[in-house]
């Protein structure tokens, strides 16, 4: 298994989307610790630059940042738990695993955001709350997968902030609001699984480390639990992201950590 660090934030906009990249490098340093493992830290321009057909900094997300993280992903050689940044740097693992798994990979999207919005829909431009559409194989040609997800064997978990195009995209099928995911998944036909987890998905009261914190959310023992709850499943890639912690108040999230390599780390 792998650790890498993807300190990516361009994919975010709001006073907090440049915490992300100190954020990540302190994420992904308690992951190291906790589950024993060296961090490998894929480079990342710090740059910025212009919105472009309604996706901001697209020129770096899609040249240098995504350069890298393909390098990175070339020969893995196991799990890959991926720390972000933000949630644009699950575009590539997940992309990646699509490929090498075939059409049975089912996701498990943690999240408080659907992140299913397109370029036109968005009402932000950042790619972060895009990325799963692309993942679907909708929107924008740049970042739209292929191949893509199959619809359906996305399951979407903690969920709790939906635009009016996130909504139509849940109504068409495309993906599943779910509290039991592993059952939805399998229900699904989902052979392998990969699990992104985006730490918002907790309530900001649990930990307030979060670059978009919803209220409502998770407590760290109900996300464990839900974590746990994919034991039975081949979890065969991971992603955390947009976390702004860099303190001691990460010491919080090492029950989610370890959950997360109980999953990779399976014999």
């Amino acid at each position: 298994m792998l650790i890498n660090a993807v300190p990516q934030w361009q994919g975010a906009i709001g006073p907090r989307a440049p915490g992300l990249v100190d954020g990540c490098l302190a994420l992904s340093e308690l992951a190291g610790h906790v589950l024993g493992l060296p961090v490998r830290h894929v480079r990342q321009d710090a740059a910025t630059s212009g919105a472009v057909d309604g996706v901001a900094n697209r020129a770096v997300l899609t040249g240098p940042n995504r350069a890298a993280q393909l390098a990175a992903l070339e020969a893995p050689g196991g799990p890959v738990l991926t720390i972000g940044g933000d949630c644009g740097v699950e575009l590539i693992p997940v992309g990646v695993a699509r490929f090498r798994y075939g059409a049975g990979l089912g996701v498990a999207w943690f999240d408080a955001h659907a992140d299913l919005n397109t370029a036109e829909s968005s009402p932000s431009g950042a790619f972060h709350g895009m990325v799963l559409r692309s993942l679907l194989g909708e929107g924008d040609a740049s970042f739209a997968a292929s191949p893509a997800l199959e619809p359906g064997r996305v399951a979407l978990s903690g969920t709790r902030a939906f635009d009016a195009a996130e909504e139509d995209a849940v109504a068409r099928g495309l993906a599943v609001r779910t509290e039991d995911v592993a059952g939805t998944l399998r229900a699904a036909g989902a052979d392998q699984v990969y699990l992104h987890l985006d730490l918002d998905v907790l309530d900001p009261a649990e930990f307030d480390g979060l670059n978009y914190p919803e209220p409502g959310g998770l407590t760290i023992t109900e996300l464990v639990e839900a974590l746990d709850g994919l034991s039975e499943m081949d979890v065969v890639g991971a992603g955390i992201t947009e976390c702004v912690g860099t303190g001691a108040e990460l010491n919080v999230l090492e029950p989610v950590v370890a959950a997360v390599g109980r999953l990779l780390m399976r014999d």
